[in-house]
Order: C-alpha cells, then structure tokens, then sequence
C-alpha cells in the first residue's frame, strides 16, 4: 500500500463513531424532536396566541374616537360601534363600514386629564 492510501484508509476509520452508542442524553432523536418541539412552542407559538389575545382585546374595547388602520391600509377614526361591524370616518362626511376583523392596528384616543 501507498502512503497516501494508508492515510486515507486511517482517517476513515478515525471518524467513524464507536460501536459502543455511547452518546449522551442528547445523541437520542426522540430527545431531539422534543427540544425542537418545545424550542418551537416557546419561539414561535406562543407569541402568536399572545398577539392574537391583545388584539382581540382591542377590538373589543373599540370605541368612538379611537383612531385605526384596516387590513386594506384605509386610515381613520371610529365613528360608531356595532355588534360585528365598525363605522370608520375616513374624511370629512365619509364613513365606511367595515367588519370588525378587517381592523388591523387600533391606537385609543387621548384621554386628557
């Protein structure tokens, strides 16, 4: 045999794992999947469901005055309230009436004191 293929033929048998399967807690796929699972549940569920709850509360607690921007990008200010829809003044004597999920963004009037 050559030198160079006694290298090669050596450095294989150097990476390859032992035959015991001594690997440690995290060489186990099932321990794996679930601190993926748990890192996707922490990163990227849970601040959804987090953004979603705040925004449903401010739908809820829309009011008269308050000032919003729709789904469509349409800005203006709530006119008036209704069980599933919401009036939206968007210029002088134009109001539109939109669906309560097509509110995107809602910022509440200054209260002044």
């Amino acid at each position: 045999m050559t030198s160079t293929t006694l290298f090669f033929a050596s450095s294989l048998i150097a990476q390859t794992p032992p035959a015991g399967g001594a690997q440690g807690i995290l060489g186990s796929p099932i321990v794996m999947m679930g601190l993926m699972g748990v890192m996707f549940y922490f990163l990227l569920i849970r601040p959804q469901q987090r953004q979603r709850k705040e925004m449903a509360a401010r739908i809820a607690s829309l009011q008269s005055g308050d000032r919003v921007v729709t789904t469509a990008g349409i800005h203006g200010i709530v006119h008036h309230v209704k069980e599933n829809s919401v009036m939206i003044k968007v210029a002088e004597g134009t109001n539109m009436e939109f669906d309560k999920s097509a509110v995107a963004s809602v910022h509440k009037k200054e209260v002044t004191a």
